[in-house]
């Protein structure tokens, strides 16, 4: 393979192939990286699993604190922190590594992502030399504990809207907050409090660092949910605190850019941490399959238990491929960045900014995996999956939330889509409408074009065609309804779920392809296979959710004989390759029931 790396921009893959040598795939994870992720999950069997139920309860109040300070001592807080404040400085996959992992922690989990995610973050990325010296050694440790405050009762997908005001006293000294906060994860025992609020009546947000002992700050009572009990959620009520001059964050009006940049973070953490979660929820779904008896047979070999489990494998591993991919690309777009002479904590920002879009794709790809995997990790449990007795009714109801916070997944999928368009505006290189002029030219093409080469050729092939049909729904959309484009939900979703699709399918193909050229005498030839077979009936059911998505939205806003060419352009663009997916399922499946657990 080349050596030299071709860096993508972010929503690059629609125009442009990408190939295996370029991305990153988790068996490239070195050893350090697998020691780091492997401290997460002994704490987590260690101090986590023996006190599940302890932790839901939430009778012990002190619980949750002193395990977020064992993680710090382990030095599991300070991944992102920079080493002269007590932190590793680690890559930023390397640290989407430690987010999958403490999935297995349950609400343990939720509370670990809020304090070195949306928490710490701020101030890792946005704090002057003052700031990072006196409030990161304490979070990096775990003796400080952060929470973030940005939703508020009339304010929580449009957070540029909120109420909460700062005033500067009259001798100029401190900020006077008034106003309120609602959903505050680890609010309950935060010591500090990342804070959004308006300075009298800007337009934008501004972001303070306020701590509990400025007083003018109260906490509300524990919020009763339907999962993550075990983590801390309340409102916070803001009466005249003080807030000193020096506590606000970056520049005036630069919150609402802040709020942005770290939830761009978070999505991406958040598809890892969901990735943890489908691995553990495989992992005791083939044990229960294994060891449960019907008919004096163990269900595993049941041919519709086989169909379950190997659905839920290519799916975690498409989201695995997906996200590290992710988590590479902004890594390579910081040390390129790094390299022109750009401050750290800039270079930092900018690159997961450049990839917002694919972090999007994968929060919401991410967390929906998670759903249905936990939902047939159940349905295979049958009434014990019911029963509160095993752990598979607790993830059940944890799942839940990922589909909501870090922004939902319908504005996940409506911000992916209108960055992309942005960028086709602003920059040259993302003419998106391109492909309109050539619909009667590939429709005659396409009929006479062969496969690409190779393992995947014909996968690849599909794919090109998907991207193809992609920008021309999207292109036509936005020459139809211009400016009034955001008024079109619906269609904004089709051509979301479009992207999804496409990024994740590529994903996985190039991932395997990847694989197949590591591979050596030692390489266990079943696993690569299985590997192969996944990518191959990944991209057989991407297919048919592609056409469906472009068919609903060409059937939404064309009619006449454009409605009739773009269908058959459609259809032309939506021919697979065949394959027997009940074969490759149960493959897939029969490995994984061999070897007990998820093993990819």
């Amino acid at each position: 393979m080349s050596t030299v790396k071709n860096l993508p921009k972010g929503g690059e893959f629609l125009l442009k192939q990408t190939r295996p040598e370029d991305i990153f795939i988790p068996e490239e994870w070195n050893e350090e990286q697998h020691l780091i992720g492997q401290t997460m999950i002994d704490f987590i069997k260690q101090e986590i699993h023996p006190r599940l139920d302890e932790i839901d309860s939430m009778q012990d109040k002190g619980l949750m604190p002193r395990l977020v300070e064992q993680a710090g001592e382990l030095g599991l807080l300070g991944t992102s922190v920079q080493e002269e404040y007590g932190g590793f400085d680690m890559s930023f996959n390397t640290s989407m590594l430690v987010a999958e992992k403490s999935a297995y922690g349950f609400s343990f989990g939720t509370t670990y992502g809020a304090h070195t995610g949306i928490g710490t973050l701020p101030i890792v990325y946005y704090g002057n030399e003052q700031q990072m010296a006196k409030y990161l050694p304490g979070l990096a440790s775990g003796q400080t504990k952060v929470s973030y405050c940005l939703t508020e009762p009339s304010a929580g997908s449009d957070a540029n809207s909120g109420k909460t005001k700062a005033a500067l006293n009259a001798e100029g000294t401190h900020y006077l907050l008034n106003g309120q906060k609602m959903w505050i994860t680890n609010g309950g025992f935060a010591d500090l409090f990342i804070v959004f609020a308006k300075i009298d009546d800007d337009k934008n947000l501004s972001a303070f660092i306020v701590e509990k002992g400025f007083g003018g700050l109260s906490i509300g009572a524990e919020e009763k949910k339907l999962g993550i009990k075990g983590s801390s959620t309340v409102q916070v009520f803001f009466n005249d605190c003080p807030v000193p001059v020096e506590n606000l964050l970056s520049k005036r009006g630069n919150g609402f850019k802040i709020a942005m940049n770290i939830l761009n973070i978070g999505r991406i953490k958040l598809a890892a941490a969901a990735l943890g979660g489908c691995k553990m929820g495989i992992d005791g779904t083939i044990e229960y399959a294994n060891t449960r008896k019907q008919f004096e047979t163990p269900i595993a070999s049941f041919g519709a238990i086989k169909h379950k489990l190997a659905e839920m494998a290519m799916k975690t591993y498409a989201i695995e491929s997906a996200s590290y991919r992710v988590g590479q690309n902004i890594d390579d777009e910081n040390d390129r960045l790094l390299a022109t002479g750009m401050p750290k904590a800039e270079a930092k920002l900018k690159a997961v900014e450049q990839f917002a879009i694919e972090c999007a794709l994968c929060k919401v790809h991410g967390s929906e995996v998670l759903d249905f995997v936990v939902d047939e990790s159940l349905q295979i449990h049958g009434g014990m999956g019911f029963s509160a007795e095993l752990p598979v009714e607790k993830g059940y109801r944890d799942a839940r939330i990922t589909r909501i916070y870090e922004g939902t997944n319908e504005i996940n999928r409506m911000l992916a889509v209108g960055t992309l368009f942005k960028k086709a505006f602003k920059d040259k290189d993302y003419d998106i409408t391109a492909p309109i002029k050539q619909v009667p030219l590939a429709l005659f093409t396409q009929l006479f074009k062969k496969s690409n080469g190779g393992r995947f050729g014909k996968e690849l092939s599909t794919l090109d065609n998907h991207k193809k049909l992609c920008l021309l729904v999207a292109g036509r959309a936005a020459q139809k309804f211009g400016l009034k484009l955001s008024d079109e939900q619906e269609i904004l979703m089709n051509i979301a779920d479009m992207m999804i699709e496409i990024y994740v399918a590529e994903s996985i193909i190039l991932r395997t392809e990847k694989a197949l050229i590591m591979s050596g005498t030692a390489t266990d030839a079943q696993k690569l296979q299985q590997q192969v077979n996944m990518a191959q009936l990944y991209v057989y059911e991407a297919n048919q959710k592609i056409f469906k998505a472009a068919k609903d939205a060409i059937l939404s806003y064309t009619d006449g004989f454009e409605q009739k060419l773009m269908m058959r352009v459609a259809y032309r663009f939506s021919i697979s390759n065949r394959i027997n997916p009940q074969h490759l399922r149960r493959e897939i499946a029969e490995y994984m029931i061999k070897e007990g657990r998820y093993p990819f």
